[in-house]
């Protein structure tokens, strides 16, 4: 009679076992179904070409004197020289910022007939001053830094720098690209579903890829954290956009 009630014990903790092994797969399944990880992955992207609108264009002046009055007017002539072309060229006054003056001390040293250094003093001063210029007119902009003869000419030290290039509509155009490249993540998924016979569940993660401005026919090397030309007029957007969805 005992031999017959430990068999009976042995065999409800056996069925008790395979029981709870078949709930635990069975949540398994469903947690691998769905949770980040499981499922289907797609990654959409979408790119744009487009046109810069807004152009700046910097420039630097110097001047040069005994005395800091003497340097200060040599700069402020030329800094009158810079405007006036400017102003002749078409540019408004609205569209450049004049910075503030900038000084430095020239210093030179002083030495012996041994070659031993005597003293320092002030030989001179250097004054420095940048001129910027921002404009929806693009054309006239590019056409003015490409030719600053008429103020060397004029005796100005004029240094010019390569304009640099915006979009003012920047944010509506990354709005459109996550738009499209959402659209086309879900098409892939939708795709991969198709192929494998599955039915698409709820979505369980989005991920948004860094936003990426280059020129446009370059080869530029996407950046981890994002690139963003300002040198090139035409440049393309582009962005990626990562889905994770549940199967069913």
């Amino acid at each position: 009679m005992k031999e017959f009630k430990g068999i009976i014990i042995a065999l409800i903790a056996g069925i008790c076992a395979i029981i709870c092994v078949t709930i635990f797969t069975g949540n398994l399944v469903t947690y691998k179904k769905s949770t980040v990880g499981g499922g289907l992955n797609a990654t959409g992207s979408a790119n744009c070409d487009f046109e810069a609108d807004l152009i700046v264009w910097r420039g630097s002046f110097s001047g040069q004197g005994t005395t800091t009055q003497d340097a200060y007017r040599s700069i402020k002539k030329d800094a009158e020289l810079v405007k006036k072309y400017l102003v002749d060229s078409g540019v408004t006054e609205e569209e450049m910022v004049f910075s503030s003056v900038t000084i430095n001390a020239r210093w030179e040293s002083e030495y012996n007939e041994n070659g031993d250094r005597i003293r320092d003093y002030i030989d001179g001063y250097d004054l420095y001053q940048n001129v910027s210029i921002t404009s929806t007119d693009i054309d006239k902009i590019e056409g003015i830094s490409r030719d600053i003869s008429g103020l060397i000419e004029s005796g100005v030290q004029f240094a010019s720098e390569e304009p640099e290039y915006y979009y003012t509509r920047l944010d509506e155009l990354k709005l459109q690209l996550i738009e499209e490249a959402t659209r086309n993540a879900k098409d892939r998924i939708d795709l991969m579903a198709e192929g494998t016979g599955a039915t698409v569940g709820e979505l369980l993660n989005a991920n948004l890829g860094v936003f990426q401005i280059t020129a446009r026919n370059s080869n530029t090397e996407y950046s981890y954290g994002g690139y963003f030309d300002t040198s090139s007029r035409n440049k393309t957007a582009s962005i990626t956009v990562r889905l994770n969805y549940a199967v069913n």
